[in-house]
Formats: structure tokens, sequence, C-alpha cells
């Protein structure tokens, strides 16, 4: 390696003397860096939906919207932050641990070439096919609703986004490998910031108000990526792209991309067949199911993606170091994290779930009608929130091994168990007149994410990749006490729905901020008596 190489590994959290990497307090920084970052995109992500639910509400317009927007997303999981990144990360850490500064270069201008040509392809043929394609993942459009042409119309806007953003994602993991956490983070900032200026601002003066939406997300888009640019050409890995399938670097990021595409998306195919599957239940259900969705993501966005984020670049140079101890000990203390998280996140949103729904959603359009549906369906996502974390921590433990086969399996069985549960759920409830076929949905989801995670985590105890620290039992303990004590908290300071609804809007905001902080709380404060201190959850290095 030269000198150049050294130089540049040397701003990442590795010692610029040993080239050894930083553990601990380090790995901790970037996950808090992340998560703080991600903290600040997910608060806008959510002034972004209250925006959406008081302009558009839970109807026909805001339908065709939320499927012309998927589309392109799920794509996105397949070809940026899921597969690829799975893919790309693993095989970019190889090259930083045992090539020179030259070498990851030609691989990095070799991949966004070949890359970039694919995603060229893929987006020219999705916007020529925008109408079969609405037609197939919201078959319930077809009609006198006007919901497949204007969805159609939308999608020949928001589908090049998968373009942009898939680079953007590219961009982002190269960040991501050189230790450049932050910015990859941030970006996401600007697509909330330009669709709540695109709801307010501009939607009031066209014919079709919703369209505004669309144009926002491609121009979103187009900002995502010329954002992470000048932080690229700082550490000089800006892309040179050149097409070069044959390159053994490509070659190797391709053959691990293509399993990966449904290793690491089952979660998103799980919420597009129950998208499906709503699009042919009543008017409102696939915008409930979206809602609902947006809250549950709150903390596994923090807390779930700022581990997986950090983590997987981490684990790729650990295996790649052949340092299997630090790998086994940082997959272990990132589930005991996650669980520390995840657990009592999960209790607490479904406690809170009319009121976070109606402090933050209710009113204009979206009325208390509204309000229960969603809150129902955050209900049932709730649930899977502790196997959505884990999944998220889990997977790139097989992805940093160059492993995406056993990934593929259990997704393909929790993609069985989600679309057979769909439609027993959504059929049950409807005959049965209980709650909404739309919370059967969510439901489904959140089984099939348990599912994944424990096939998932099986599949690394079972090879011993995967050896649990001492102190796991007395954690189990703890955090279940801990999580009735605010369990019991949060039910002694609840109100019913119609409470919610008649209160003014200030004090709805004032009794959740009561409620959330009570809930925290005593989740913390009982933590704390029985014993758990931050300085037990350091990772260290033998």
């Amino acid at each position: 390696m030269g000198t150049e190489n050294k130089q540049v590994e040397g701003q990442d959290g590795r010692s610029a003397n040993s080239g050894e990497i930083t553990p601990g307090a380090e790995l901790f920084r970037k996950i808090t860096v992340v998560g703080g970052m991600t903290l600040i995109s997910r608060i806008l992500g959510l002034l972004r939906d209250i925006v959406f639910a008081r302009y558009f509400g839970a109807q026909l317009v805001m339908d065709a919207f939320l499927v012309a927007n998927r589309i392109p997303n799920m794509l996105r999981r397949f070809f940026a932050e899921g597969a690829f990144s799975a893919g790309f990360v693993a095989v970019m850490a190889r090259y930083r641990e045992n090539y020179d500064h030259d070498d990851a270069r030609e691989f990095i201008d070799s991949i966004s070439g070949t890359f970039g040509i694919v995603l060229f392809i893929v987006t020219l043929m999705g916007v020529v096919a925008a109408p079969l394609l609405v037609l197939i993942v919201a078959p319930g459009f077809v009609g006198d609703g006007g919901d497949l042409d204007l969805a159609a119309l939308m999608l020949r806007f928001t589908f090049p986004y998968l373009f942009f953003i898939s680079l953007t994602a590219f961009a982002g993991g190269i960040l991501n490998t050189y230790g450049r956490f932050g910015v990859p983070a941030f970006t996401p900032v600007i697509l909330n910031i330009v669709l709540i200026a695109a709801a307010i601002w501009v939607s009031p003066k066209l014919d079709e108000p919703v369209m505004a939406l669309a144009y926002a997300v491609l121009v979103a888009g187009v900002l995502q990526l010329l954002f992470q640019l000048p932080y690229l050409a700082k550490i000089r890995v800006l892309p040179r792209p050149k097409w070069a399938p044959r390159h053994a670097g490509v070659k190797r990021a391709f053959k691990l991309m293509v399993p990966a595409i449904f290793g690491s998306s089952a979660a998103q195919i799980n919420v597009l067949v129950g998208g499906i599957i709503a699009s042919m239940l009543p008017v409102g259900s696939i915008s409930y199911l979206y809602f609902s969705d947006r809250l549950m993501e709150f903390p596994l966005g923090i807390f779930g993606i700022a581990l997986s984020t950090v983590t997987l670049p981490y684990l790729s140079r650990l295996w790649a170091k052949d340092d299997k101890q630090a790998f086994r000990q940082t997959l272990d203390w990132s589930l005991k994290i996650a669980f520390l998280i995840a657990v009592p996140a999960a209790i607490g949103l479904f406690m809170l779930a009319e009121p976070l729904v109606t402090a933050l959603f209710f009113g204009g359009v979206f009325d208390e009608y509204a309000v229960r549906m969603t809150a129902l369906a955050l209900k049932a996502y709730a649930m899977g929130l502790v196997g959505f974390s884990f999944v998220k921590i889990l997977a790139p433990a097989y992805f940093a091994r160059e492993d995406t086969k056993t990934p593929v399996r259990i997704a393909l069985l929790a993609l069985l168990v989600n679309l057979i549960l769909s439609v027993g759920l959504a059929w049950y409830m409807s005959t049965n007149n209980i709650a909404g076929p739309h919370v059967g949905l969510a439901a489904a989801t959140s089984v099939a994410a348990v599912l994944n995670a424990i096939l998932l985590y099986r599949g690394l105890r079972s090879t011993r990749i995967l050896r649990h620290s001492a102190g796991w039992p007395i954690l189990l303990a703890r955090v279940a006490i801990a999580c009735i004590a605010m369990f019991a908290a949060l039910n002694y300071l609840n109100r019913p729905i119609e409470w919610w609804v008649d209160a003014t809007f200030v004090r709805r905001v004032i009794w959740l901020a009561v409620s959330v902080g009570a809930g925290m709380g005593t989740y913390f404060l009982m933590m704390l008596l029985m014993g758990t201190r931050v300085a037990q959850f350091k990772l260290r290095a033998d």
C-alpha cells in the first residue's frame, strides 16, 4: 500500500500508524452520528407526513401518489440500500484492506459506470411501462375512478428517482466505507424538505395539486446526488464512470447483489405484497398503511438502520482481516443495543398508537375515522418492530461474509408466509367486520418480519458465527421488568381516542409529550435501579 492510501484510511476511525480498526468508542460514536442525522431526517419525515395528511388526507389522490412513489422506492431497495450495498460494501471493504488506493479507485470507476448503465436502462423501461407497473402493484386501481391513470402519470416523474437515488446510495456506500457516515445519513433530509415545500407552496397552484409531489420526488433525487459529490471529491474517490462489466470486483459485487435483492429487501417485498392487496380494499387503506408504517419506521430508522449502516462496513472489514473474534463481539454487541431499544419502542408504539396518530395527523381532511384505522394498523406494525430491527442487524452479518444465498432462502419463506397470512387475515377481517382488512396486512407483515429474524438468528447460531457473551439472561430479565413498569405507566396515563380527538392541538401535543416522557423515564429509571450502566454496553476488543 502507498502512503496516499494510509492517509485516507487514517481519517475514518483507523489508526494512521497501526492501520488497525478503532473498536468500541469509535464505533459507538459513528452510530451516534448516523442516528442523530437520521433523527433529523425522521423528524422532517414526520412533518412531511403531517403535511400530506392535512393537504391530501387518506383519499384517492394520496393512494395514487403512494403507489407511484412506492414502485421506485421498492426498486431502490433492490438496486441501492439493500442488494447493491450488500454486494458493493463487502467487496469495497476487501479492496480497502488488501489493495492500494489506485486499485480501489479503479473498482469504483468500473462499478459506477457499469451500474449506471444498468440503472439507466431499467429507468427508461420503467417510464415507458408506467401504466403496466401500476397495474401490477395496484390491480385494484382498475376501474372508472381514475386511480390508474393518475398513478401512471405520476410514476413517469417518480420512476427516474430510482436512477438518481441509487447513484446517491452508491456514493453513500463509498463514503460509509471510508468512515464518512454523517453525509449519507443527512442526505434524506433534502427529500423531505423538497416534498414539504412542494405540498405547501406548489400544489395549490396546480390543476391537479398532488402532481406537485411527483415533480418534487424527481427534483429531490437530483439534489441528493449532487449534494454528495463534493464529499467524494474531498477524499479523492469521485467516480470516473466507465463500462467494465468484466472487472473482477464488479463481477464479484454483482454476483453478491443478485441473491441479496431478496435477502436484504424482504421487509419491503412484504410491504409491497400488502400494498397490492390493499389496492383492492376500500379507498384509504393504502394511506392508512402508509402513515402507520411511517410512524413504525421512526424508531426503526434511528436505531436499527443506524446500527446496520455502521456495522456492515465494519463487519466486512473485520471478516476481510480474518478477525472472527472481533466479528462475533461486534455482532453480539449490536444485538444487545437493538434489544435494549427495540422492545420498549415496540411497546410504546402499541400503547401510544391513538395519541400519536391523532396528535400528528388529525385535522384538515384527515378525519377521526382515518385516525382509528391508522392507529389499528400501527398497533399491528408495532408487534413486528423487534423483528424488523433484528433483521437490520442479522442480515449484514451474512452480507459481510459474502453469503447472500442464505438470506434469500429465508426471505422467500418469509415472503410466502406473508402472502398467505395477508390474504387470509384480510379476508377474515373483512367478512367478519373486525377492525379493518388493512390491519390484517400490517399484522401479516409483522409476523413475516419476526419469522425472518428468527431464521437469520438460528442460521448464525448454528454455524457459531454468533456467540452470545455473558450477561444476556440478566439483560433479558431487566428489560422485561422495565417494560412491565413502562406499560403500567402508559396505561395509567391512557385516554380514550375521543378525548384525543376533542382536545385542542396544543393539549394533544403536551399530553403526548408527557406520556412519552413518562414511558421513557420509567423504563430507563427501572433499568438504572436494577444496576444497568452505560459502561456495560461498551464494545471491548480482546
